[in-house]
Protein backbone atom coordinates (compact mmCIF):
# COMPACT_ATOMS: atom_id res chain seq x y z
CA UNK A 1 0.00 0.00 0.00
CA UNK A 2 1.48 3.35 -1.03
CA UNK A 3 1.92 6.13 1.52
CA UNK A 4 -0.47 9.05 1.16
CA UNK A 5 1.37 12.04 -0.37
CA UNK A 6 1.99 14.83 2.12
CA UNK A 7 0.43 18.22 1.55
CA UNK A 8 1.03 21.61 3.08
CA UNK A 9 -1.49 22.77 5.66
CA UNK A 10 -0.27 26.38 5.67
CA UNK A 11 -3.30 28.68 5.61
CA UNK A 12 -5.70 26.11 7.08
CA UNK A 13 -7.79 27.47 9.95
CA UNK A 14 -9.05 25.71 13.08
CA UNK A 15 -11.27 26.88 15.92
CA UNK A 16 -9.52 25.73 19.09
CA UNK A 17 -9.56 26.03 22.86
CA UNK A 18 -6.08 27.18 23.93
CA UNK A 19 -4.26 25.12 26.55
CA UNK A 20 -1.10 25.78 28.57
CA UNK A 21 1.87 27.93 27.65
CA UNK A 22 4.87 26.12 26.15
CA UNK A 23 8.57 26.95 25.90
CA UNK A 24 9.13 29.22 22.90
CA UNK A 25 6.52 31.99 23.10
CA UNK A 26 3.43 30.02 22.15
CA UNK A 27 0.59 28.01 23.71
CA UNK A 28 -0.56 24.46 23.01
CA UNK A 29 -3.92 23.64 21.44
CA UNK A 30 -5.44 20.62 19.72
CA UNK A 31 -7.74 20.41 16.74
CA UNK A 32 -10.94 18.39 16.95
CA UNK A 33 -8.98 15.53 15.32
CA UNK A 34 -6.35 15.71 18.08
CA UNK A 35 -3.63 17.35 16.02
CA UNK A 36 -1.24 19.47 18.14
CA UNK A 37 -0.93 23.17 17.35
CA UNK A 38 1.72 25.55 18.73
CA UNK A 39 -0.20 28.83 18.61
CA UNK A 40 1.34 32.31 18.91
CA UNK A 41 -0.49 35.55 19.75
CA UNK A 42 -2.84 33.84 22.16
CA UNK A 43 -3.11 33.09 25.90
CA UNK A 44 -4.14 30.03 27.94
CA UNK A 45 -7.90 29.60 28.23
CA UNK A 46 -8.80 31.57 25.11
CA UNK A 47 -10.95 30.34 22.23
CA UNK A 48 -9.43 31.43 18.91
CA UNK A 49 -9.29 30.86 15.19
CA UNK A 50 -5.76 29.55 14.56
CA UNK A 51 -4.26 29.80 11.08
CA UNK A 52 -1.45 27.36 10.26
CA UNK A 53 1.88 29.03 9.43
CA UNK A 54 4.08 25.93 9.21
CA UNK A 55 3.38 22.21 8.84
CA UNK A 56 2.24 19.42 6.54
CA UNK A 57 -0.38 16.71 6.70
CA UNK A 58 2.10 14.23 8.24
CA UNK A 59 3.79 16.69 10.67
CA UNK A 60 3.93 15.75 14.37
CA UNK A 61 2.71 19.24 15.18
CA UNK A 62 1.74 22.43 13.38
CA UNK A 63 2.69 26.04 14.05
CA UNK A 64 -0.10 28.59 13.91
CA UNK A 65 -1.11 32.18 14.66
CA UNK A 66 -4.28 33.20 16.46
CA UNK A 67 -5.87 35.39 13.80
CA UNK A 68 -9.23 35.95 15.55
CA UNK A 69 -10.01 35.93 19.25
CA UNK A 70 -13.46 34.45 20.00
CA UNK A 71 -13.17 34.38 23.80
CA UNK A 72 -10.37 36.53 25.28
CA UNK A 73 -8.36 35.95 28.45
CA UNK A 74 -8.65 38.54 31.23
CA UNK A 75 -4.87 38.91 30.84
CA UNK A 76 -5.15 40.12 27.24
CA UNK A 77 -4.37 43.73 26.38
CA UNK A 78 -4.18 45.65 23.14
CA UNK A 79 -0.60 45.24 21.91
CA UNK A 80 1.16 48.61 22.48
CA UNK A 81 3.41 48.03 19.46
CA UNK A 82 1.82 48.64 16.04
CA UNK A 83 4.12 46.02 14.48
CA UNK A 84 3.12 43.17 16.81
CA UNK A 85 0.68 40.49 15.70
CA UNK A 86 0.25 37.59 13.30
CA UNK A 87 2.66 37.76 10.37
CA UNK A 88 4.34 40.89 11.70
CA UNK A 89 7.59 41.52 13.65
CA UNK A 90 8.89 38.41 15.40
CA UNK A 91 10.83 40.19 18.13
CA UNK A 92 8.19 40.19 20.89
CA UNK A 93 6.06 37.19 21.88
CA UNK A 94 3.84 38.65 24.62
CA UNK A 95 2.90 42.20 23.60
CA UNK A 96 -0.74 41.10 23.96
CA UNK A 97 -0.36 40.05 27.63
CA UNK A 98 -0.38 42.14 30.81
CA UNK A 99 3.14 42.52 32.29
CA UNK A 100 2.24 40.45 35.36
CA UNK A 101 0.77 37.75 33.14
CA UNK A 102 3.97 37.64 31.05
CA UNK A 103 6.00 36.91 34.17
CA UNK A 104 3.50 34.30 35.31
CA UNK A 105 3.67 32.56 31.92
CA UNK A 106 7.46 32.50 32.07
CA UNK A 107 7.24 31.02 35.56
CA UNK A 108 4.93 28.28 34.26
CA UNK A 109 7.42 27.45 31.50
CA UNK A 110 10.30 27.22 33.99
CA UNK A 111 8.24 24.98 36.27
CA UNK A 112 7.22 22.71 33.38
CA UNK A 113 10.80 22.36 32.11
CA UNK A 114 12.15 21.62 35.60
CA UNK A 115 9.53 18.92 36.13
CA UNK A 116 9.79 17.34 32.68
CA UNK A 117 13.57 17.41 32.20
CA UNK A 118 14.93 17.32 35.77
CA UNK A 119 12.06 15.80 37.75
CA UNK A 120 12.12 18.81 40.11
CA UNK A 121 9.20 20.63 41.68
CA UNK A 122 9.67 24.36 42.42
CA UNK A 123 10.01 23.47 46.12
CA UNK A 124 12.74 20.93 45.37
CA UNK A 125 14.55 23.61 43.35
CA UNK A 126 14.32 26.12 46.22
CA UNK A 127 12.23 28.43 44.05
CA UNK A 128 9.13 30.34 45.12
CA UNK A 129 7.72 30.22 41.59
CA UNK A 130 7.99 33.94 40.87
CA UNK A 131 9.77 35.71 38.04
CA UNK A 132 11.06 39.04 39.30
CA UNK A 133 10.82 42.18 37.15
CA UNK A 134 13.99 44.18 36.69
CA UNK A 135 14.28 47.42 38.59
CA UNK A 136 12.19 50.10 36.87
CA UNK A 137 10.35 47.64 34.61
CA UNK A 138 7.16 47.28 36.67
CA UNK A 139 4.94 49.40 34.44
CA UNK A 140 1.15 49.50 33.96
CA UNK A 141 -0.48 47.56 31.15
CA UNK A 142 -0.10 49.42 27.87
CA UNK A 143 3.36 50.77 28.73
CA UNK A 144 6.46 49.04 27.42
CA UNK A 145 9.87 49.07 29.16
CA UNK A 146 12.50 50.42 26.77
CA UNK A 147 15.20 47.95 27.80
CA UNK A 148 16.99 46.63 24.75
CA UNK A 149 20.44 48.26 24.64
CA UNK A 150 21.47 46.23 21.58
CA UNK A 151 19.19 46.04 18.55
CA UNK A 152 20.04 44.42 15.24
CA UNK A 153 17.93 46.04 12.55
CA UNK A 154 17.31 44.13 9.34
CA UNK A 155 17.52 46.10 6.10
CA UNK A 156 15.35 45.19 3.12
CA UNK A 157 16.51 45.29 -0.50
CA UNK A 158 15.33 48.90 -0.82
CA UNK A 159 17.46 49.97 2.14
CA UNK A 160 14.47 50.36 4.49
CA UNK A 161 14.96 49.62 8.20
CA UNK A 162 12.97 46.89 9.89
CA UNK A 163 13.00 43.79 12.06
CA UNK A 164 12.68 40.14 11.08
CA UNK A 165 9.30 38.46 10.98
CA UNK A 166 8.89 35.34 13.14
CA UNK A 167 10.86 32.33 11.81
CA UNK A 168 11.55 34.23 8.60
CA UNK A 169 14.17 36.26 6.75
CA UNK A 170 11.43 38.66 5.65
CA UNK A 171 11.71 42.21 6.96
CA UNK A 172 8.92 44.09 8.75
CA UNK A 173 9.65 47.81 8.17
CA UNK A 174 9.48 49.82 11.42
CA UNK A 175 9.64 53.48 12.31
CA UNK A 176 10.43 52.76 15.96
CA UNK A 177 11.04 49.69 18.15
CA UNK A 178 9.28 50.25 21.49
CA UNK A 179 11.58 47.96 23.49
CA UNK A 180 14.75 49.66 22.17
CA UNK A 181 16.58 51.57 24.92
CA UNK A 182 16.55 55.39 24.67
CA UNK A 183 20.26 55.35 23.79
CA UNK A 184 19.46 53.24 20.71
CA UNK A 185 16.39 55.22 19.66
CA UNK A 186 18.19 58.57 19.91
CA UNK A 187 20.67 57.50 17.21
CA UNK A 188 17.92 57.88 14.60
CA UNK A 189 18.76 54.70 12.67
CA UNK A 190 15.11 54.15 11.70
CA UNK A 191 14.87 57.64 10.18
CA UNK A 192 17.23 56.98 7.28
CA UNK A 193 17.75 54.44 4.50
CA UNK A 194 20.69 52.02 4.43
CA UNK A 195 21.19 51.00 0.79
CA UNK A 196 23.55 48.08 0.28
CA UNK A 197 23.36 46.97 3.92
CA UNK A 198 21.99 43.64 5.21
CA UNK A 199 21.88 44.59 8.90
CA UNK A 200 22.67 47.56 11.12
CA UNK A 201 23.27 46.72 14.78
CA UNK A 202 23.01 49.52 17.33
CA UNK A 203 24.65 49.36 20.76
CA UNK A 204 24.01 51.88 23.54
CA UNK A 205 26.25 51.16 26.51
CA UNK A 206 24.66 51.36 29.95
CA UNK A 207 27.83 52.23 31.83
CA UNK A 208 28.90 55.16 29.63
CA UNK A 209 27.71 57.37 26.80
CA UNK A 210 29.42 55.08 24.26
CA UNK A 211 27.34 54.36 21.16
CA UNK A 212 28.31 51.99 18.36
CA UNK A 213 26.84 50.75 15.10
CA UNK A 214 27.97 47.57 13.37
CA UNK A 215 27.24 47.43 9.64
CA UNK A 216 26.92 44.21 7.68
CA UNK A 217 26.96 44.99 3.94
CA UNK A 218 25.18 42.89 1.36
CA UNK A 219 27.57 41.15 -1.06
CA UNK A 220 29.18 43.94 -3.05
CA UNK A 221 27.51 46.62 -0.93
CA UNK A 222 29.46 49.83 -0.34
CA UNK A 223 29.77 51.24 3.15
CA UNK A 224 27.65 54.40 3.53
CA UNK A 225 28.79 57.61 5.16
CA UNK A 226 27.28 57.24 8.62
CA UNK A 227 25.73 60.46 9.88
CA UNK A 228 23.45 59.83 12.86
CA UNK A 229 21.78 62.03 15.46
CA UNK A 230 24.40 61.30 18.15
CA UNK A 231 28.17 60.68 18.12
CA UNK A 232 28.81 57.03 17.34
CA UNK A 233 31.70 54.70 16.52
CA UNK A 234 31.32 52.52 13.43
CA UNK A 235 32.35 48.91 12.82
CA UNK A 236 31.81 46.70 9.79
CA UNK A 237 31.46 42.95 9.36
CA UNK A 238 33.77 41.53 6.69
CA UNK A 239 31.73 39.43 4.25
CA UNK A 240 34.68 37.10 3.64
CA UNK A 241 35.67 36.06 7.15
CA UNK A 242 32.84 37.39 9.32
CA UNK A 243 35.35 39.42 11.33
CA UNK A 244 34.35 42.80 12.80
CA UNK A 245 36.63 45.67 11.82
CA UNK A 246 36.82 49.27 13.00
CA UNK A 247 35.84 51.98 10.55
CA UNK A 248 36.11 54.94 12.91
CA UNK A 249 35.84 55.67 16.61
CA UNK A 250 36.47 53.21 19.43
CA UNK A 251 36.43 49.51 18.67
CA UNK A 252 34.65 48.90 21.98
CA UNK A 253 32.01 50.27 24.34
CA UNK A 254 32.45 50.70 28.10
CA UNK A 255 29.92 49.00 30.35
CA UNK A 256 29.72 49.19 34.12
CA UNK A 257 28.69 46.64 36.77
CA UNK A 258 29.55 45.92 40.41
CA UNK A 259 31.53 49.20 40.59
CA UNK A 260 33.86 48.11 37.77
CA UNK A 261 34.16 49.28 34.18
CA UNK A 262 34.27 46.61 31.46
CA UNK A 263 35.48 47.07 27.91
CA UNK A 264 33.34 45.13 25.42
CA UNK A 265 34.76 45.03 21.91
CA UNK A 266 33.56 44.16 18.41
CA UNK A 267 29.94 43.69 19.40
CA UNK A 268 30.99 41.13 22.01
CA UNK A 269 28.58 39.67 24.54
CA UNK A 270 27.17 41.82 27.31
CA UNK A 271 23.77 41.47 28.95
CA UNK A 272 21.21 43.43 26.91
CA UNK A 273 18.98 44.75 29.71
CA UNK A 274 20.53 47.79 31.46
CA UNK A 275 19.88 46.26 34.91
CA UNK A 276 20.92 42.71 33.97
CA UNK A 277 24.64 42.71 34.77
CA UNK A 278 24.19 44.12 38.28
CA UNK A 279 21.13 41.96 38.95
CA UNK A 280 22.97 38.77 37.99
CA UNK A 281 26.18 39.66 39.84
CA UNK A 282 24.15 40.27 43.00
CA UNK A 283 22.30 36.97 42.64
CA UNK A 284 25.50 35.01 41.96
CA UNK A 285 27.49 36.60 44.81
CA UNK A 286 24.60 36.15 47.27
CA UNK A 287 24.45 32.50 46.27
CA UNK A 288 28.18 31.73 46.24
CA UNK A 289 29.18 33.81 49.30
CA UNK A 290 32.89 33.98 48.32
CA UNK A 291 35.41 33.76 51.16
CA UNK A 292 38.99 34.95 51.48
CA UNK A 293 41.45 32.49 49.87
CA UNK A 294 38.79 30.73 47.74
CA UNK A 295 39.81 29.10 44.45
CA UNK A 296 37.10 29.77 41.84
CA UNK A 297 36.29 28.95 38.22
CA UNK A 298 34.37 31.28 35.89
CA UNK A 299 33.35 29.27 32.82
CA UNK A 300 32.12 30.84 29.56
CA UNK A 301 33.38 34.01 31.23
CA UNK A 302 32.90 36.50 28.39
CA UNK A 303 34.61 39.80 29.18
CA UNK A 304 35.06 38.80 32.83
CA UNK A 305 31.93 40.02 34.63
CA UNK A 306 31.74 37.27 37.27
CA UNK A 307 35.50 36.70 37.42
CA UNK A 308 35.89 40.36 38.32
CA UNK A 309 33.18 40.20 40.97
CA UNK A 310 34.70 37.10 42.62
CA UNK A 311 38.26 38.40 42.22
CA UNK A 312 37.39 41.49 44.29
CA UNK A 313 36.05 39.33 47.12
CA UNK A 314 38.60 36.53 47.66
CA UNK A 315 41.59 38.44 49.00
CA UNK A 316 45.24 38.31 48.02
CA UNK A 317 45.60 34.54 48.37
CA UNK A 318 42.48 33.50 46.49
CA UNK A 319 42.49 32.78 42.73
CA UNK A 320 40.08 32.81 39.81
CA UNK A 321 40.47 31.03 36.48
CA UNK A 322 38.21 32.17 33.67
CA UNK A 323 37.71 30.21 30.43
CA UNK A 324 36.23 31.78 27.28
CA UNK A 325 36.18 30.66 23.64
CA UNK A 326 35.85 34.10 22.00
CA UNK A 327 39.27 35.51 21.16
CA UNK A 328 38.25 39.19 21.39
CA UNK A 329 36.32 38.55 24.62
CA UNK A 330 39.46 37.01 26.14
CA UNK A 331 41.49 40.09 25.18
CA UNK A 332 38.84 42.29 26.77
CA UNK A 333 38.63 40.15 29.91
CA UNK A 334 42.40 40.30 30.39
CA UNK A 335 42.30 44.08 29.95
CA UNK A 336 39.30 44.47 32.28
CA UNK A 337 40.84 42.40 35.08
CA UNK A 338 44.49 43.41 34.78
CA UNK A 339 44.39 45.02 38.24
CA UNK A 340 43.44 41.68 39.83
CA UNK A 341 46.70 39.73 40.03
CA UNK A 342 44.99 36.52 41.12
CA UNK A 343 42.65 36.31 38.11
CA UNK A 344 43.78 34.42 34.98
CA UNK A 345 41.85 34.03 31.71
CA UNK A 346 42.36 31.07 29.36
CA UNK A 347 41.27 31.08 25.72
CA UNK A 348 39.44 28.04 24.36
CA UNK A 349 36.36 25.87 24.67
CA UNK A 350 35.47 24.88 28.21
CA UNK A 351 35.21 21.15 27.44
CA UNK A 352 38.73 21.20 25.95
CA UNK A 353 40.56 23.63 28.27
CA UNK A 354 39.17 22.52 31.62
CA UNK A 355 40.70 19.00 31.58
CA UNK A 356 44.08 20.46 30.53
CA UNK A 357 44.31 22.88 33.46
CA UNK A 358 45.23 20.11 35.89
CA UNK A 359 42.76 21.54 38.41
CA UNK A 360 41.39 18.71 40.56
CA UNK A 361 39.51 20.74 43.15
CA UNK A 362 38.10 24.21 43.72
CA UNK A 363 35.82 26.05 46.14
CA UNK A 364 33.43 27.91 43.83
CA UNK A 365 32.24 27.62 40.23
CA UNK A 366 30.15 30.01 38.17
CA UNK A 367 29.07 29.06 34.66
CA UNK A 368 27.07 31.11 32.17
CA UNK A 369 26.92 28.81 29.14
CA UNK A 370 25.39 29.59 25.74
CA UNK A 371 21.75 28.78 25.06
CA UNK A 372 22.45 25.08 24.43
CA UNK A 373 23.75 24.66 28.01
CA UNK A 374 26.96 23.15 29.38
CA UNK A 375 26.18 19.52 28.52
CA UNK A 376 26.76 16.18 30.19
CA UNK A 377 30.55 15.95 29.87
CA UNK A 378 31.29 19.41 31.23
CA UNK A 379 28.88 18.93 34.14
CA UNK A 380 30.44 15.52 34.92
CA UNK A 381 33.87 17.17 35.10
CA UNK A 382 32.58 19.96 37.35
CA UNK A 383 30.90 17.63 39.84
CA UNK A 384 34.27 15.94 40.37
CA UNK A 385 35.94 19.14 41.60
CA UNK A 386 34.20 19.18 44.98
CA UNK A 387 33.09 22.82 44.85
CA UNK A 388 31.31 24.15 47.93
CA UNK A 389 28.87 26.12 45.78
CA UNK A 390 28.12 26.32 42.04
CA UNK A 391 26.23 29.20 40.41
CA UNK A 392 24.58 28.39 37.08
CA UNK A 393 23.36 31.39 35.05
CA UNK A 394 20.92 30.29 32.35
CA UNK A 395 19.08 32.06 29.55
CA UNK A 396 17.20 28.90 28.53
CA UNK A 397 15.02 26.96 31.02
CA UNK A 398 15.22 23.72 29.01
CA UNK A 399 19.04 23.70 28.92
CA UNK A 400 19.12 24.60 32.61
CA UNK A 401 16.78 21.74 33.53
CA UNK A 402 18.78 19.20 31.48
CA UNK A 403 22.03 20.27 33.12
CA UNK A 404 20.49 20.26 36.61
CA UNK A 405 19.61 16.60 36.05
CA UNK A 406 23.28 15.92 35.17
CA UNK A 407 24.40 17.77 38.29
CA UNK A 408 22.05 15.63 40.38
CA UNK A 409 23.60 12.50 38.84
CA UNK A 410 26.97 13.90 39.94
CA UNK A 411 25.91 14.40 43.54
CA UNK A 412 24.75 18.04 43.55
CA UNK A 413 21.36 19.44 44.49
CA UNK A 414 19.75 22.80 43.80
CA UNK A 415 19.86 24.98 46.88
CA UNK A 416 18.03 27.99 45.44
CA UNK A 417 16.73 29.13 42.08
CA UNK A 418 15.80 32.68 41.13
CA UNK A 419 14.23 33.88 37.91
CA UNK A 420 14.44 37.39 36.45
CA UNK A 421 12.41 38.99 33.66
CA UNK A 422 15.34 40.58 31.85
CA UNK A 423 13.65 40.30 28.43
CA UNK A 424 10.18 41.89 28.83
CA UNK A 425 7.63 41.32 26.05
CA UNK A 426 9.56 38.27 24.82
CA UNK A 427 9.43 34.62 25.97
CA UNK A 428 13.03 34.74 27.20
CA UNK A 429 13.88 34.62 30.90
CA UNK A 430 17.09 34.50 32.93
CA UNK A 431 17.62 32.11 35.84
CA UNK A 432 20.32 31.75 38.50
CA UNK A 433 20.54 28.35 40.18
CA UNK A 434 22.80 27.82 43.20
CA UNK A 435 23.93 24.23 43.74
CA UNK A 436 25.73 22.46 46.58
CA UNK A 437 26.77 18.89 47.35
CA UNK A 438 23.68 16.78 48.07
CA UNK A 439 25.26 15.38 51.23
CA UNK A 440 25.38 18.88 52.75
CA UNK A 441 22.65 19.69 55.25
CA UNK A 442 20.03 22.32 54.48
Amino acid sequence: MQNEPTSSLVGEEYEVEVGPVAHGGHCIARTSEGRVLFVRHTLPGEKVIARVTDGESDSRFLRADAVRIIEASKDRVEAPCPYAGPGRCGGCDWQHARPGAQRRLKGEVIAEQLQRLAGLTPEEAGWDGTVMPAEGDKLPAGEVPAWRTRVQYAIDEDGKVGLRKHRSHDVEPVERCLIAAPGVTELGIEKRDWPGMATVEAIAATGSHDRQVILTPRPGGRLPLVELDKPVSVMRVDERDGGVHRVHGRAFVRERADDRTYRVGSGGFWQVHPQAANTLVRAVMQGLLPRKNDMALDLYCGVGLFAGAIGQRIGEKGAVLGIESGKRAVEDARHNLKDLDRVRIEHGKVDQILPRTGITECDLIVLDPPRAGAGKQVVKHLTGLGARRIAYVACDPAALARDLAYFRDGGYRVRTLRAFDLFPMTHHVECVAILEPATKGS
